[in-house]
């Protein structure tokens, strides 16, 4: 078994390689752990728990479809005889709710009430949502894990909760109880969970070992403001023991707090400094190079760009308080983007000097430069052959240089695209809706 000990100490001394091998979102199942008497923790692309009640056992966060026979069988060969009598969700995504169907199907066998699922009243309309854009969301998946895993689909025969709450509700069973708090952050749908008589705090994904993902370019809104307040309301329990919804626990009282209050002024000052530069009625373009995480908070491990990126951030604070409109007029009711890029590169002298010129930025380091030149070439003739191999060479390079998973696979996902000379090959063929 593993010392989780060990690795969070290490984690903690900035010790683990959080942008590979320990990173905190792609890591596959591990056996688990019983971190504690009657917790068991399973580690996968997220992390969950059982734990045993003293009256059934209760499921925190529940992990993807690949692990749910493995949570079975680990389940009965800790607990071989206890039922399983109720899980929480702690959001909808996909990492975090499927591993109760097992148990369903081992209750009816067994004679068993099937166990009672709980969740944030707004988690089935945002499971709707997935089952209305199913194509979508496994586009958007494989774009942004290209570098790491390619999601092979995205099912949507979800297992729905029981019973739903608005702002907290309390679970009894056996000696324990089990607090659940609603608080937006990375969705609508957040729940935290809190075991007073154990010292035991379950975040969910409000706490990563990372940037919190509260920016992602591709998914709906999220909250940094609720994030921060609810990591502050977690830092005033005294948790002894905190289990992430990614990454490795965290043991000690000094340095859950830690983790939670540090986290929760990263997210603060993102916002306040964009909600500044937005008072002062600046374009979003200026605002995303003038906003900066605190710098006495760079050295921390948890808080690194290895997942989100800090630039993101910004983006969803304009979103929620701003709207789609990034401030610059001509965008406002623009040209198609193909129209603007052959215009551009006619006053270029043609694609050939675009393309040496994004070349030249290229061997200069200037990889963002050359990015914005070779995706004109790119629009401005869509079936040239120099320009998608450039595309491919430039969007490669910048892939491998990012720290951000989600700027990696967009860039790599890019490049994959003009390997088979097209500028997104997950967008379908034009074809009548």
């Amino acid at each position: 078994m593993i010392d989780y000990r060990a690795l969070s100490d290490a984690h903690w001394r900035g010790e683990a390689d959080l942008a590979g091998a320990e990173h905190p979102v792609v890591s596959g199942f591990v056996a688990p752990t019983e971190l504690a008497n009657g917790l068991l923790f399973f580690r996968s692309v997220a992390g969950f728990a059982v734990i045993d009640s003293g009256d059934g056992l209760v499921m925190i966060d529940s992990g993807t479809p690949r692990d749910t026979p493995r949570i079975l069988e680990a389940v009965r060969a800790w607990r071989p005889d206890v039922p399983l009598v109720a899980a929480t969700y702690s959001h909808h995504h996909h990492d975090h709710i499927w591993g109760t169907r097992p148990f369903d199907a081992e209750a009816a066998e067994r004679g068993w009430a099937r166990p009672v699922v709980y969740a944030h009243a707004s988690l089935p309309a945002n499971l709707d949502r997935y089952r209305k854009t199913q194509a979508w969301n496994l586009a958007i998946n494989q774009r942004q894990f290209l570098g790491h895993r390619m999601a092979a689909n995205w099912p949507i025969d979800y297992r729905y909760p029981d019973v739903t709450f608005e702002d907290s509700l309390t679970l009894r069973r056996g000696e324990l109880s089990f607090e659940m708090h609603h608080a937006r952050g990375e969705t609508d749908d957040h729940v935290w969970v809190w075991v007073p008589e154990r010292g035991w705090l379950f975040p969910g994904d409000l706490f990563i070992w990372a940037v919190p993902n509260a920016g992602n370019p591709q998914k709906v809104q999220r909250y940094c403001a609720d994030w921060a307040a609810a990591l502050r309301q977690m830092a005033g329990l005294g948790a002894e023991l905190m289990v992430p919804g990614h990454g490795v626990p965290i043991f000690g009282a000094e340095r859950v707090r830690s983790a939670l209050v540090d986290t929760a002024e990263y997210l603060e000052s993102i916002e306040s400094q964009t909600v500044a530069l937005m008072n002062r009625a600046l374009p979003l373009d200026e605002i995303i190079h003038r906003v900066r995480p605190p710098e006495h908070l760079a050295d921390r491990p948890y808080l690194q760009p290895v997942y989100d990126h800090p630039q993101f951030l910004v983006r969803n604070i304009w979103r929620r308080y701003g709207g789609w409109w990034d401030g610059e007029p001509d965008n406002l009711l623009p040209a198609p983007r193909a129209v603007q890029a052959r215009e551009w590169v006619m006053l270029a002298g043609g694609i050939s000097p675009v393309l040496a010129r994004a070349a030249a930025l290229e061997a200069g380091g200037d990889l963002r430069m050359a990015c914005h030149l070779v995706e004109l070439a790119v629009l401005a003739e869509p079936g040239s052959d120099d320009a998608h191999a450039a595309r491919q060479r430039i969007y490669a390079a910048r892939s491998a240089a990012e720290r951000a998973t989600m700027s990696r696979g967009i860039f790599a996902n890019a490049a994959a695209s003009s390997a088979e000379k097209r500028r997104d090959r997950l967008a379908a063929p034009d074809q009548d809706v």
